[in-house]
């Protein structure tokens, strides 16, 4: 991987970067990841600096992430719990950043409902911002944690076949995906509903499918999502059940892949609905070394928003 210099401030998303930043992050990431395999898993790095943690929407996975990225890199870590915060109160989420600005935040990460929340807030503050996720629109280090896992159990992007299975309409993994792995040369494939996952995405260099046997023959990677719920207006398909049995992976559909395609889900893992939890489980899923890869990840993407060098 080629590397070349960091010049920006904020992490907002994959859809602005040049291949030569993405492949820049992910050889960071590669240096940090060793950080944590040693006894000490603590670098000074990032000592004196502070990083908050704005969550609007609910997180497990990537909100603990980032503050573990932040510790490890020594920087003071203040969460935001947004149901006790102002915020409840009726402050706008611009003085609710510019507070935190006031009180010295040096990075602010953010994950909020409204797509293009991250980029309000960058445009406003001196701060850095790094995007946690807004919306249906973006989550950049998931999908930088995703072409990391990718290229250690590969060894390369360029050519792969990639494929993206379930709400592709509503899911900001599944577009910062695309973004990136288009980028690197990877050859992605999107399938599940044809509500889901309508035409208009060939706009973004991908194959479109409404045949799960099809999208998963001759794939090397198979990504899954869920269903996003939270984010429909309606249901997009008459029912669970029904979802499953058209384009679950089972076990029967499994047994057909590629014996060396790696099984990837971005979590939370509804088992039983788009994977078995046998697959979920299997020695071919990467889906928790996806969760340790996102630590280096975002331990890459503090450093260098913060200015590291």
């Amino acid at each position: 991987m080629k590397t070349t210099p960091w010049n920006r401030k904020d992490l907002l998303g994959i859809q602005d970067l040049s291949p030569a930043e993405i492949n820049f992050i992910l050889d960071t990431a590669t240096a940090f990841k060793q950080v944590g395999q040693r006894t000490i898993k603590k670098v000074p790095s990032l000592r004196g600096k502070t990083m908050v943690n704005l969550f609007v929407e609910p997180s497990t996975r990537t909100r603990t992430s980032f503050e573990l990225a932040a510790k490890r890199l020594s920087a003071d870590v203040i969460n935001i719990d947004t149901s006790a915060s102002s915020l409840v109160k009726g402050e706008t989420l611009k003085d609710t950043a510019l507070n935190l600005q006031a009180l010295k935040a040096d990075i602010i990460t953010i994950r909020h409902s409204a797509a293009g929340a991250p980029h309000f807030l960058a445009s406003r503050l001196k701060a850095s911002v790094v995007n946690a996720g807004d919306g249906a629109h973006e989550h950049p280090t998931q999908a930088l944690l995703d072409a990391f896992t990718i290229w250690e159990k590969k060894g390369k992007i360029a050519g792969l076949r990639v494929t993206i299975l379930g709400d592709i309409l509503y899911s900001r993994v599944a577009r910062s995906n695309i973004w990136l792995l288009t980028k690197l040369g990877a050859h992605v494939t999107l399938a599940g509903p044809s509500t889901l996952v309508p035409r208009t995405f060939e706009q973004l260099g991908c194959r479109v499918t409404h045949n799960i046997d099809d999208a998963l023959d001759g794939a090397d990677v198979i990504n899954l999502l869920r269903i996003q719920h939270e984010r429909q207006r309606r249901s997009a398909f008459p029912s669970i059940g029904e979802y499953t049995a058209v384009f679950g992976l089972n076990k029967e559909r499994f047994a057909r892949t590629k014996s060396d395609a790696l099984i990837m889900h971005p979590g939370p893992i509804n088992r039983g609905v788009e994977i078995d939890s046998e697959i979920a489980d299997c020695e071919r899923s990467v889906i928790l070394e996806q969760v340790t890869n996102g630590l280096a990840v975002r331990m890459a993407a503090l450093f260098l928003c913060a200015g590291g060098a």
